[in-house]
């Protein structure tokens, strides 16, 4: 089932580095793009949203609790992309499947061990 994927997330997350090491025993090639490092552009961006939806902004992390009422009534693209670290960690984009976080669910799509 192993191939090759793309992820999207912050390279010192732990969950990102977590997910990276599982998929890489399991056999996957990744491709990891640290969306602080290598941030998207505004067109990388609208097609994340359109492909995962509001749930990628997470609303649960420690930047949304900072963030300012004013700076959270803005768009997902307008949130996103001036914080990164607001992404909901990973972003998983393999052939047609596209996967947020490292949940039991994305690791059972993924032929990972749970």
């Amino acid at each position: 089932m192993a191939g090759r994927l793309q992820m999207y997330g912050l390279a010192h997350c732990s969950t990102c580095q977590k997910a990276q090491a599982a998929l890489q025993a399991a056999g996957w090639q990744v491709d990891f793009r640290d969306v602080a490092k290598a941030p998207l552009d505004g067109d990388e961006w609208q097609r994340m949203i359109a492909e995962f939806g509001e749930k990628l902004v997470n609303r649960a992390s420690l930047t949304w609790r900072a963030m300012s009422d004013e700076e959270r009534g803005g768009t997902p693209l307008q949130m996103l992309s001036a914080k990164p670290s607001l992404m909901k960690r990973p972003a998983i984009v393999e052939s047609d499947q596209r996967l947020l976080g490292w949940t039991a669910n994305v690791k059972r799509a993924l032929g990972v061990a749970a």
